[in-house]
């Protein structure tokens, strides 16, 4: 809708071209639901006055919405981010970037290290991730990866564990999820990481973890174990 209302006038001169069209802008829904914005009246023709009145709030609120986006894009400007895409690997540091995921570091820290995308860093290491990595001759063919939603108390505990460079990539690769007061995380990984993950989470079969805990750990368990079925 704020494409018709840069200003007042712009929306008016718009809402003449359809009365005269005869066509109708209605209101979707909300509280103004059904609401027809070229309403005229039945004697005089001119728009009603809660036509008018709606159309001069529209414009106010895109106004400001502009305001406050041009005051964000300054802001980060004096901050010195800039918009836009993060660059790519330069040439002369790729190998310095392959040989660091080589030795453990994962794509989310190389990201922050040279600060470029997560998607630079793949695109440098593609050819070393085990989804892209060819199978030799009679070698069974690499495991896809499965999308899986892990508890968050689950990705809490994890995140302060001692995780191997393919469980860590993996953890630091997913996609947090809102629901309600708490969180799931959305994670990527052969059903093999999958496993691994669930395996470094045996603490919260014991006595000191809390009912809730374990009852994440359980949920974990079922999600993983049904990958296998």
């Amino acid at each position: 809708m704020f494409r018709l209302v840069r200003d007042t006038g712009h929306i008016l001169d718009v809402l003449d071209v359809l009365h005269w069209d005869r066509l109708a802008l209605r209101i979707h829904d909300g509280a103004f639901s059904g609401m027809d914005l070229t309403a005229r009246h039945p004697r005089t023709g001119e728009l009603l006055s809660t036509v008018k009145f709606m159309v001069q709030t529209l414009a106010a609120a895109g106004e400001l919405q502009r305001e406050l986006t041009y005051d964000g894009l300054r802001a980060a400007e004096a901050k010195g981010n800039k918009g836009g895409h993060r660059p790519a690997i330069p040439t002369d540091k790729a190998d310095d970037v392959r040989t660091a995921y080589q030795e453990g570091r994962s794509i989310a820290a190389l990201a922050r290290d040279h600060g470029v995308s997560r998607g630079a860093i793949r695109t440098a290491v593609a050819d070393l991730l085990s989804e892209y990595t060819a199978a030799g001759p009679g070698s069974p063919a690499p495991e896809l990866p499965v999308v899986l939603d892990m508890p968050g108390k689950v990705a809490d505990f994890l995140r302060t564990a001692d995780l191997e460079p393919a469980e860590r990539a993996a953890l630091d690769q997913g996609v947090p999820v809102r629901r309600g007061q708490g969180y799931t995380l959305r994670v990527t990984a052969a059903r093999s990481v999958h496993r691994q993950l669930l395996d470094r989470c045996q603490p919260f079969d014991g006595t000191t973890a809390i009912p809730a805990q374990r009852k994440a750990r359980r949920e974990y368990e079922n999600r993983v174990n049904a990958l296998t079925h």
